[in-house]
């Protein structure tokens, strides 16, 4: 079994990042401590704010991703699946309903401090419940291209 070990390092500074742009301190050599700073958020394939952290481009990850998911108020994702790969969420801020199974047919709510998991190819859409705070969650799968297996199920 794989663990994760900290240890202090010497970082390397990459080039100043643009605006946008991630900051990325350490070098991905496979040896090094990576930071990433991610100053404002990219829209995922779901067409939701995110804010891309650990990933196979960002650190240089092999089997993970985490980032920082955002669902507006009122807004929901596009329905999806993560093809191959399961998702664990930490809702931070917010209610957010999920719709899911195979014609979302099935319905969860969580709230702030809620652990989620939700198997790979499972379908979902989840869905901010307020229509006056944003909701967050941080999100990690074992899938270090965090949006390459995002597959887009056809409107009903």
């Amino acid at each position: 079994m794989r663990h994760l070990s900290f240890a202090f390092a010497c970082f390397v500074l990459s080039a100043p990042a643009f605006a946008g742009e991630p900051q990325i301190i350490g070098a991905k050599n496979g040896k090094d401590v990576i930071t990433v700073r991610v100053p404002e958020a990219a829209t995922s394939k779901q067409a939701v704010p995110f804010f891309p952290g650990v990933s196979s481009n960002n650190a240089g990850a092999k089997g993970l991703s985490l980032m920082k998911v955002v669902i507006p108020p009122g807004a929901s994702a596009k329905a999806h699946v993560h093809k191959g790969h399961e998702s664990a969420i930490y809702l931070l801020q917010g209610t957010v309903e999920t719709r899911y199974g195979e014609h979302l047919e099935k319905s969860v709510v969580n709230v702030a401090g809620d652990f989620i998991y939700i198997p790979a190819d499972v379908p979902h859409q989840p869905t901010n419940l307020s229509k006056t705070e944003p909701a967050i969650g941080i999100v990690a799968r074992n899938d270090a291209d965090e949006q390459e297996h995002v597959i887009l199920l056809p409107k009903k």
